[in-house]
């Protein structure tokens, strides 16, 4: 097997996700999850609730403390310093202020609450507070959604920076490279050659000659060219030649940028120009994952706002159906007041769906305004109807040429070589040759027919 060969079939097997890449994404998601779960939400449920309703009254703000690990408390005087866990809270705290985030349980009789493993207690009965009632939140039921939204997220920010035989998001855009360069090549018929110096980074362009690019270039500009030199001619026009802006002494990049661009984009489309430079920011990002944003956009752009769009417009109404039905059954009395864990998870939810409808629309590319478009059919037009104007007048001359003043000097030729034929002894032994064969062999035909079987 040639170089060649193994560097094609590794480029197809590229391609593909395989199980090390599933393997390892998800078991990212499980571990930033998991760490979302169990450190992240919990440090920033506290920090919330504590700078939200902590006592506003400067004697129980003086007297608010944390009591044992993840519970703060007002505090009596009997309270000198840290407890332990096991140990009972009720003869060291009053029962106003009390915020636990443990998982430990605990009893009316030896803490002055209640409260399941699997619970928060938060009580804030003061001006500013949220009443008698203590809010019980339930982690597993109000936060695993925002958890795994957090790994999922997490998961999919570390597999951009990881090589693309095990990186399940370095693996996608390395694959949206190799489609949108095929799509390019497709949608304006360039070889493989000038597609890659089209989406070449500009940082490997500046190292080539002109001498190098020129030929590619010059089958860019041909292509795209609206006019011949008959065409401009007639439009009183001069026509610029590929050879007249470009030299040996020129800035490629900039040449590239600031004519091949615009030429594409004028000739093609505004997206196939999006999409040449996408995807020479995706090469970006292949050389340098510092580059972040330019393999993101590739991949969002590119395939997955044009594959799922409709998938996570779904998924928000979707989200939003739940959180309604959610809310209504809190209207009717269903879902107590203290126990909101329910209500969170339906908003974590339609938060989340929110979220990554509001991130797929900033990567949706744009329709193309409908003056832009009504221009280019204008202009399209204008061009076709000075075409067949061009031929109408052509098709006039024609027929002057043939029926006006010009048939008289057409008959004479016709005559002269009619003379010049029947001047020549051989051109007229030929023909009489040629009719007395004919005629004999028709004769004998008819003599002798053939035997009928």
């Amino acid at each position: 097997m040639t170089e060649d060969s193994r560097k094609a079939n590794s480029s197809k097997a590229n391609l593909k996700s395989s199980a090390q890449h599933y393997v390892l994404f998800f078991a990212l998601v499980a571990i930033f999850s998991f760490v979302s779960f169990k450190y992240v939400i919990p440090a920033g449920v506290r920090g919330g609730v504590l700078a939200l309703f902590e006592p506003h009254d400067e004697r129980q703000r003086d007297a608010f403390h944390e009591v044992t690990d993840h519970v703060y408390a007002v505090v009596n005087e009997r309270f000198t310093g840290m407890v332990a866990d096991d140990a009972g809270l009720k003869q060291y705290i009053k029962t106003d202020y009390i915020f636990d985030f443990s998982s430990m349980d605990r009893t009316e009789r030896k803490d002055g609450y209640t409260k399941s493993t699997g619970e928060w207690v938060v009580k804030a009965n003061g001006e500013g507070g949220l009443g008698e009632s203590a809010i019980i939140l339930e982690p597993v039921i109000g936060f695993a959604v925002l958890s795994f939204a957090f790994g999922f997220t997490m998961a999919i920010f570390l597999t951009f920076f990881l090589p693309g035989s095990i990186g399940f998001m370095a693996q996608k855009v390395d694959r949206e490279i190799h489609h949108t360069k095929s799509k390019i090549r497709l949608q304006t018929g360039f070889s493989d050659e000038v597609v890659d110096l089209l989406v070449m980074p500009d940082g490997d362009l500046k190292l080539l000659e002109a001498h190098q690019v020129r030929s590619a270039f010059k089958v860019v500009w041909e292509r795209t060219s609206t006019e011949n030199e008959d065409t401009a001619k007639a439009h009183g026009k001069r026509l610029v030649r590929f050879d007249d802006v470009f030299n040996n002494e020129i800035d490629i990049i900039e040449y590239r940028t600031e004519v091949l661009y615009l030429r594409i984009k004028e000739f093609f489309s505004d997206f196939v120009l999006k999409e040449i430079v996408d995807t020479t920011q995706g090469i970006g990002w292949s050389r340098n994952r510092a580059k972040f944003f330019g393999g993101l956009r590739l991949y969002m752009s590119h395939h997955f706002t044009e594959k799922y769009s409709n998938n996570v417009t779904g998924l928000a109404y979707g989200g939003a159906a739940i959180l309604i039905v959610i809310i209504g059954i809190r209207g009717l009395k269903f879902i107590p007041a203290t126990k909101p864990s329910l209500i969170l998870a339906s908003i974590s939810l339609e938060g989340t769906m929110l979220a990554l409808l509001a991130f797929a629309l900033m990567y949706t590319e744009e329709e193309e305004r409908m003056d832009k478009l009504m221009k280019k059919m204008e202009d399209a037009n204008k061009n076709q109807l000075e075409t067949m104007k061009d031929v109408s007048e052509d098709m006039h001359k024609m027929a002057d040429a043939l029926v006006g003043e010009t048939s008289e000097i057409i008959k004479k030729k016709v005559e002269l070589a009619i003379a010049d034929a029947l001047a020549s002894d051989e051109n007229i032994k030929k023909v009489v040759s040629d009719k007395v064969a004919e005629k004999i062999i028709i004769a004998m035909r008819q003599a002798f027919p053939p035997a009928r079987q």
